[in-house]
Parts: structure tokens; sequence; C-alpha cells
């Protein structure tokens, strides 16, 4: 993924009425002075502080989020979880979150909802 720090300090500098490429301030007729294409840069700026952000959430969750699971993986996971293995481990090992893991073990019957220590049930949201 393309680093947003250029285009953020292009923005950054527009807003402060400067030309991104020399520094310079832009004339005050200029229209980047209009409160409406300030606003719009504003925006813009926002908009790729919050990709950034959800760019470092994402990259700090485990590696199979999201991901289908398999039948091989489930019935590792019933193993492990009727081995006495605890699902913050289970977690680990199959690179899912913990409340993935209490969902799919939901699912399986292999707990019930008020066994689970995460918030929402395997169909709904959290």
């Amino acid at each position: 993924m393309r680093s947003n720090t250029q285009p953020r300090a292009i923005l950054t500098t527009l807003i402060q009425g400067c030309d991104p490429i020399s520094g310079e301030p832009l004339p005050l007729d200029c229209v980047i002075h209009h409160p409406d294409v300030l606003r719009a840069l504003l925006a813009g700026v926002g908009a790729l502080a919050q990709t950034a952000a959800r760019a470092q959430r994402r990259a700090m969750l485990p590696g199979n989020v999201g991901q289908t699971w398999t039948t091989q993986e489930e019935k590792e996971l019933a193993t492990a979880f009727k081995s006495g293995n605890s699902p913050v481990d289970i977690a680990k090992k199959h690179g899912r979150t913990l409340r993935a893991i209490e969902a799919r073990l939901e699912k399986l019957g292999l707990i019930t909802a008020e066994q689970r220590t995460t918030r929402g049930g395997f169909t709904g949201p959290e």
C-alpha cells in the first residue's frame, strides 16, 4: 500500500495557502482560498488520516482474520478445544481473534453463547 505522507503534506501546504512545489504563498485571488475548497481539502486530509488509521489497525490483527474456515481447521479447533487448550491459545495458533474462535466453537455446538467471553453471536453483530 502506498504511503499517504506525500499527499497529506501537499494538501496541508495547500490549506496553508502555499504552493506545494515552491512553498511560495498563493495569490489571494487563488481558488484555494475559497471556503468550500478549503473544506474539501480538509476533508481530504481527514480521509487520508482515516485510511492510515484503518491500515494500522488492520496490521495489528491476526493473519487469518476474515478468511473462510476450512473443514480441516474446524476439526483442529474442535480437537484442540476438547483437549483442554484455551481459546486464547487456539486463537494464536489459528491466526484468528478470540471472538472468532468463540463464535466458531459456539457454531460447532462446543460452547453456548453464555460461555463466551466475547460479545455477539456467530451470526450477529458485535
